[in-house]
């Protein structure tokens, strides 16, 4: 064969490739409101910048008239570019070839672009969008999730792992994405569930939609599965490279900084925010906004235990991440949701050197017979371990309250934190006024003329003593008693001193967090 013919041969299968499924499957998918394979990559990644691998790649299942249609790249486009002149790996199931469906040769192509970015160092990005495991190629298909699943875990902790649900993601697809860091759904048109609603059915006799049993706003809201939600696809890509911003490359680097130009650091707006009455509430978030970078914080999980608020943002220019209790809602206390949500991003943080911010406003952990009967023992103890074993920077900021076992838990000094500052409105005691004094002067307050007038009297003593920050200043449990308006200054000279700060735990092979 001629050079010429060669090189007609290989356009020819370039332009098949490109294709995907065909030119009436691109525009079914086009009709679903969903963008094809490459158009997804077209706008996540750089503009030229997709390098890709594996385009040739075809099936390799004979049985069930599979002969019948080969596609190259197998239902995934796999490869690296860049997002905003940084290096990553991606791969973008298309659904226009076989239903995106897992096979032999496409869980391979997956698991190549993840082999290379771990061993050099960079996030990896998956598009999913796919019917689940290819039903002709049998175990050969559920051997090739496995493979994943198993890179996931390699890389968890090592290169920042990222999973958008395009489309349907069901049965044993679920679980890359429930290993990777973060998930990003799109509303009304991406959905995730083990089984299926016929499945659901069958077996329990419910009847529910697939957007019902694993829509996007079911994961962002019940489930937490869901870290962010965008209105269409180009917002959640969107989402994606935003969230990358914040992030290193891996494990090994800091995350980026971006130019930033001191001026004056005092913010008087933070003076007026708390309340003068201590049970009235306020939004954490306008504190958070006050303190840091301007327009630069990224809220995830927002609407998932709204009681704690987490997210990304730049404070002097440089990533930290934080974690406040929500005040306005459900007056801040820590429950099983809130503690697991807070856990896992003070996880992520520590695994890729991003500075821990905490602010405090917490009356407790919630009481109940639900959350007994549902381990809030087991799951608040997986804040505490988070925060045990980070070994980043670390400052809390106490706002207003921090009472009993919670005070321990939001990265008190006596775990761990390295500095720890507190408003002159915080009240730092093992409980509320109300309740300590009813057990601590009951004799007192069931022998007086008017036990009413006693426990307010009483109520009052144990403010005057205890509703303040000045004892565990006395005690060094906290660095400074600062004016609100300070914070941010403090929290810049706070991180800047911190900068180089080495902290080892001891040596093992892993810790045993309470799953």
């Amino acid at each position: 064969m001629s050079s010429k013919k060669k090189f007609e041969l290989l356009d020819k299968k370039i332009q098949e490739a490109l294709k995907g499924g065909g030119e009436k499957r691109i525009e079914a998918q086009h009709k679903r409101g969903k963008l094809t394979a490459r158009e997804r990559l077209d706008i996540l990644l750089d503009k030229g910048s997709f390098q890709e691998l594996g385009m040739f790649v075809t099936h390799r299942s004979h049985d069930f008239n599979l002969d019948k249609e080969k596609y190259p790249g197998d239902g995934v486009v796999t490869g690296y570019g860049t997002i905003n002149g940084r290096l990553v790996y991606v791969f973008s199931q298309d659904f226009t070839v076989f239903g995106g469906s897992l096979a032999e040769a496409h869980a391979e192509k997956i698991v190549k672009i993840m082999d290379l970015a771990m061993k050099n160092g960079a996030p990896v990005i998956g598009l999913n969008d796919s019917g689940g495991a290819r039903i002709q190629e049998g175990v050969v298909s559920l051997g090739g999730y496995a493979d994943i699943f198993y890179r996931n875990t390699l890389a968890s902790g090592v290169v920042p792992q990222l999973s958008a649900i395009l489309g349907p993601c069901a049965g044993g697809a679920v679980y890359s994405p429930a290993i990777t860091d973060f998930n990003f759904m799109v509303a009304n048109t991406s959905y995730m569930f083990v089984t299926g609603p016929n499945v659901v059915k069958t077996v329990t006799h419910e009847e529910v939609s697939s957007e019902e049993l694993g829509g996007a706003f079911t994961h962002a809201s019940k489930s937490g599965v869901a870290h962010f939600v965008g209105n269409n696809e180009v917002e959640t890509l969107n989402q994606i490279k935003q969230a990358l911003s914040y992030m290193p490359q891996n494990c090994e680097e800091l995350p980026p900084e971006t130019e930033y130009t001191p001026t004056d650091e005092i913010r008087k707006e933070l003076n007026d925010i708390v309340p003068e009455n201590p049970n009235q509430p306020y939004d954490i978030k306008d504190v958070i906004c006050n303190v840091v970078d301007k327009e630069s914080f990224f809220e995830v999980h927002k609407d998932f235990a709204e009681n704690i608020v987490i997210g990304f943002a730049r404070l002097a220019g440089k990533s930290i991440g934080i974690i406040a209790n929500q005040p306005a809602y459900l007056a801040g206390v820590l429950d099983i949701n809130s503690s697991k949500k807070a856990a896992r991003f003070v996880r992520f943080c520590d695994a890729f050197n991003i500075p821990l911010l905490v602010f405090e406003d917490v009356p407790g952990f919630l009481p109940g017979t639900d959350q007994e009967w549902n381990a809030i023992i087991t799951n608040g103890a997986k804040l505490l371990y988070a925060f045990s074993e980070a070994t980043v920077p670390r400052i809390t900021v106490i706002t207003r309250k921090a009472y009993g076992g919670a005070y321990d838990v939001m990265n008190s000094k006596h775990i761990g934190a390295d500095l720890n500052f507190a408003w002159p409105t915080a009240e730092i005691a093992v409980m509320g006024a109300k309740g300590a004094a009813e057990i601590i002067f009951r004799k007192e307050i069931k022998a007086a003329k008017n036990p009413e007038e006693k426990l307010k009297e009483k109520e009052a003593e144990y403010i005057a003593m205890f509703a303040h920050p000045y004892k565990a200043a006395e005690r060094g449990y906290i660095d400074e008693v600062i004016k609100p308006e300070q914070t941010r200054e403090r929290l810049i000279r706070g991180f800047k001193m911190l900068e180089n700060k080495v902290d080892k735990l001891p040596k093992k092979k892993h810790g045993n967090i309470p799953l």
